[in-house]
């Protein structure tokens, strides 16, 4: 194995101690947008603090701020990882019903509610793009009860929305979740981005796709005890566009 890969094998499967410490401390500090891997704000007093300290962003990539993105080895390594996928129902219509300040105000807090639940659940916010968010636990960082937690960041993520709540949801949101092995590490060249590839990652996103507002997806071979973790959910085959067969899930509706 290359001593590049190598490294990132370990940073992604024991955890590099400076980035987890950098996590728990940032998480704390406001606000949005962060780097994806140490979670240092950009934005608010935070983000003017840290720059100082040399956590701007960086220029190969916004997303991640200039010391992750400059010491993080080249390449990445193949790991067991689990994926969310969250995405706002209905969001052309919704758009079309709100004034573009009314819409932005209601994406505005859609994610800052996602990045406060899976921060706090340590889960890589790889993106928040558009009426999406998409998010890595990684064993390395979210330990190794990363599935679990996973499972608990989509179903409070959910009731942080407002579904399960008396006054309802204030936003139509579906969720998808899946686990397996993927490519995560740096990608690009001249625009370098901490992600993760691989039919794991797509997966997730087709669960997501097919998932209604207020539901859960996840795929049934996240958790061995995965009926006893969702009681009352409901079986489904679904079609994963690739794949010969369809992916065995379960879904649990929150409304």
């Amino acid at each position: 194995m290359p001593a590049a890969s190598a490294e990132w094998q370990k940073i992604l499967t024991e955890g590099h101690r400076g980035m987890v410490i950098s996590r728990h401390f940032w998480r704390h500090v406001p606000s949005a947008p962060r780097c994806k891997v140490c979670a240092n704000p950009f934005g608010g007093i935070g983000g003017r603090a840290a720059r100082l300290g040399g956590w701007a962003p960086s220029r190969k990539n916004p997303n991640l701020c200039a010391r992750c993105c400059d010491s993080l080895p080249p390449g990445g390594a193949e790991v067991d990882i689990a994926v969310l996928f969250a995405d706002v129902r209905g969001s052309t219509g919704l758009g079309e019903r709100s004034s573009p300040s009314e819409y932005a105000e209601l994406l505005n807090r859609f994610y800052a509610t996602a990045t406060e639940v899976l921060l706090r659940h340590d889960g890589l916010i790889d993106k928040l793009i558009g009426d999406e968010a998409m998010a890595l636990f990684i064993p390395g960082v979210a330990g190794p009860e990363y599935r679990r937690r996973a499972l608990a960041a989509a179903v409070e993520l959910l009731r942080a929305i407002g579904y399960g709540s008396p006054s309802g949801a204030w936003l139509p949101l579906g969720v998808g979740l899946n686990a397996g092995r993927a490519y995560v590490g740096n990608v690009g060249s001249a625009v370098v981005d901490f992600t993760a590839l691989g039919d794991a990652v797509n997966v997730a996103a087709r669960l997501q796709a097919e998932a209604a507002a207020g539901e859960l997806l996840v795929a049934e071979d996240l958790l061995e005890d995965l009926d006893a973790q969702l009681p009352g959910a409901r079986r489904r085959a679904i079609d994963a566009r690739g794949r010969g067969e369809p992916v065995p899930a379960l879904a649990m509706d929150l409304a």
